[in-house]
């Protein structure tokens, strides 16, 4: 037998060397070859700016003193963060998979004693408003429901111009400070050598940065929990994430945190769940926020304000600009001053959701900025990525984006210019126009810069009183209940259990979970095969707010930060839910109708799934079906029902389907109901526990007779008792 050639280099004729388990490379083209010198060299260890200047400190802003404003002669800030806005075009680099809504919003009585802003001034005027909500790391066309941060932005349309409050579904962030922004984003996406995997946070990259970058400790307890998996956009609480200025008439300031709570109260899937609506309905929360605006049930949030002065902020134990920080309700009372409601869709997806640009720049006299260094950097990005997805200066004549109010300026030109410029002037000031248009004094509604002192010496350093990154983590792990600590310590183990490489599943758990409390971080090392860490030692000094040493709060918990409390997780209120109806020959044609409309009028809707898209021939009538068993899972739905009159389970058509799912429903802890024997024996056969025709969130009885108690269990979002059944039943 011939033996195989020896593979060599072409230019030197050397043998190749071959590593273990790894494919042998082929001589270099000349083509590659030409390319060498543009290509990154592995031996390039120093960090440059693009033209090659030796960077000293990658992890800190230019700022005036420890907590002043960002400086913008910070050319290395401005030329990472430049690079990183036109990454990609068109598609959003963050942010890319959306769906959106107009609507108003509607102050309930004046704000004037915080704020000159007209549109917290008048409670008889209704604000249009445009909202996109999003997920943060897929891209465009990726599902609705995976583990992720999700964007809330709102675009007032005031009649002072347009106002856009940029936040999340959590009130923190991952970083400190903007110039590190860049390296978050490229950490969460998917991984450069191979695009691998899409819109998921479990891969080695994400959690080798977020283990040495230990200020995102917060940030992944809240994305670890349920709050990464909204149920609804309509149940989705958002968070202006920074701390705001509100500044009236007078002049005085006050410092401000925007809240959004939802009507419907806060939800989430169940990750199981989650996963399968990703392959089997993965438009699931941009479908649910459509359907519901066109049925009429109009998403509805209610505007929170913390409003805070200097005196409490120097109370706290945690500096109000670090925005990995939250301040607990029990600290500062949320004041709700207004109502959002979405009543209309878009009519052109990529003119609207696609093209609405959002800038945490756009303010209205009333409003300020603080010397957060996410915001500051934040302020500059928006717009510098506008400039690259919409193609110029011209972004906000778009009509999505152009306020509903006259504006001029000496403005003219530029790519996608739309307005017709009339006169002889782009200038200021003028004589041959009359000198228009002329600036608007602060007295008679211009926007003024609320005059905060700035000094310091100009310096790349993060405050001391930024420094603590656990304590919060810690009040947000002893905040939740105990399935929503078992739901976390799952996510941790299975995003770890993703990760290949064994140091950093390691230093997670010692660096930073036994940090937050140590039988979450046992628990999850014990699941991805590693030993228990030890007690950690006492991490740091004590924590600083404006350079000076703070008590810890009081409370080491905040109650309102569970979503199984009822003041967050409304109870009862069960619009837009949906509820399968299943149904098969002989089910009662009566009992069908009788739940829709018990359904209808307490705002869900019930839709009859069979096995077929026939017609079924029910007792009574034929019976229309709505969807296939096939085509709509029961994770799409939130309760199930099963009319009187069909055959037992086992007879059924698609017998197996059907206990799937109904099983899988009962697994997810959702309210089920029967009527008749029959339909009570399908659920006993599979056994579910039908004792006393009210169990455990299982429902039995007459039709009528049980709708109302049907809808008090959906109202309940889960029957919470039967959570950790984690066997289906058969």
């Amino acid at each position: 037998m011939a033996k195989t050639p020896t593979k060599r280099n072409a230019s030197t004729n050397a043998p190749l060397k071959s590593s273990a388990g790894r494919h042998v490379k082929e001589p270099v083209s000349a083509k590659a070859a030409a390319l060498a010198p543009f290509r990154a060299l592995p031996n390039d260890k120093t960090l440059t700016t693009n033209g090659g200047v030796p960077i000293a400190d990658d992890e800190n802003s230019l700022r005036a003193g420890e907590r002043g404003p960002t400086l913008l002669e910070d050319f290395i800030l401005r030329e990472k963060i430049t690079h990183f806005d036109h990454e990609r075009i068109p598609e959003r680099v963050v942010h890319a998979r959306g769906a959106a809504a107009h609507g108003y919003f509607q102050v309930y009585e004046s704000q004037s004693a915080v704020t000159r802003a007209a549109f917290l001034n008048d409670p008889n005027v209704q604000t249009p408003v445009f909202v996109r909500f999003s997920t943060v790391g897929g891209s465009r066309g990726s599902a609705d429901t995976p583990r992720d941060v999700r964007g809330f932005a709102v675009k007032f349309y005031t009649q002072e111009g347009n106002f856009d409050l940029v936040g999340n579904n959590m009130p923190v962030f991952f970083i400190q400070d903007a110039i590190k922004f860049p390296d978050f984003v490229h950490a969460v996406k998917p991984e450069p050598h191979n695009e691998i995997p899409q819109a998921s946070s479990a891969h080695d990259t994400l959690w080798d940065f977020v283990s040495l970058t230990l200020e995102s400790s917060h940030t992944m307890m809240w994305l670890m929990s349920d709050r990464a998996l909204p149920r609804s956009y309509a149940m989705m609480e958002g968070f202006g994430v920074h701390t705001f200025r509100l500044i009236n008439a007078d002049n005085e300031a006050r410092y401000v945190k925007f809240h959004w709570k939802p009507v419907l109260g806060v939800h989430s899937l169940d990750w199981d769940e989650a996963q399968k609506l990703a392959g089997k309905e993965p438009d699931f929360n941009r479908r649910d926020l459509y359907e519901r605006i066109e049925n009429g049930q109009f998403p509805q949030w209610e505007l929170g304000l913390q409003i805070f002065g200097d005196a409490e902020a120097d109370s706290f134990d945690f500096d109000i600009l670090d925005p990995t920080k939250l301040i607990p309700e029990e600290l500062v009372p949320v004041t709700r001053v207004g109502k959002m409601v979405l009543n209309r869709n878009p009519d052109s997806y990529f003119a609207e959701t696609e093209q609405v640009a959002f800038c945490t720049s756009h303010l209205v006299p009333g409003i300020g900025f603080t010397n957060d260094p996410l915001l500051q950097g934040r302020n500059f990005s928006y717009l510098d990525t506008q400039l690259s997805r919409l193609g110029g200066p011209n972004f906000h004549e778009i009509p999505i984006n152009r306020p509903v109010c006259p504006f001029s300026n000496g403005q003219r030109d530029g790519l996608h210019r739309m307005t017709i410029d009339a006169g002889e002037t782009s200038y200021s000031p003028n004589s041959l126009d009359g000198n228009f248009p002329i600036a608007k004094s602060v007295e008679a509604g211009g926007f003024a810069t609320y005059p905060a002192r700035v000094d310091g010496v100009m310096r790349r350093v993060r405050s001391a009183s930024f420094s603590d990154h656990f304590s919060q983590a810690k009040l947000f792990w002893n905040s939740m209940s105990d399935t929503e600590k078992e739901h976390i310590t799952g996510a941790f183990s299975f995003e770890l259990a993703k990760v290949k490489r064994v140091e950093i599943r390691r230093r997670v758990i010692e660096k930073m979970l036994a940090q937050i409390d140590l039988g979450l971080a046992s628990a999850v090392a014990a699941n991805v095969g590693l030993p228990a860490p030890a007690a950690p030692a006492q991490n740091g000094a004590p924590a600083k707010a404006n350079g000076k040493s703070k008590a810890p709060a009081a409370a080491l918990t905040s109650p309102l930060l569970s979503q199984l409390n009822p003041q967050i997780g409304v109870i009862g209120n069960i619009t837009g839910r949906k509820v399968a109806i299943l149904v098969a020959d002989g089910a009662a044609a009566a009992d069908v109708e009788t739940m829709k409309d018990a359904l209808a009028d307490a705002g869900a809707e019930g839709l009859v799934i069979g096995a077929t898209l026939a017609p079924v021939a029910g007792e009574g009538g034929q019976i229309a079906v709505d969807h296939t068993i096939l085509t709509m899972p029961s994770v799409a739905f939130d309760a199930v029902y099963l009319p009187s009159g069909m055959a037992p389970a086992a007879a059924l058509p698609g017998a197996g389907e059907l206990r799937n799912f109904i099983g899988e429903a009962y697994k997810h802890a959702k309210a089920l109901a029967a009527s008749g024997d029959s339909a009570a024996d399908i659920l006993t056969k599979l056994g579910i526990e039908t004792a006393d025709g009210h169990a455990n969130g299982v429902v039995t009885g007459e039709a009528a007779e049980i709708s109302a108690r049907f809808i008090e269990e959906i109202g309940k979002h889960r029957a919470w008792s039967r959570v950790g059944r984690m066997t289906v039943p058969r």
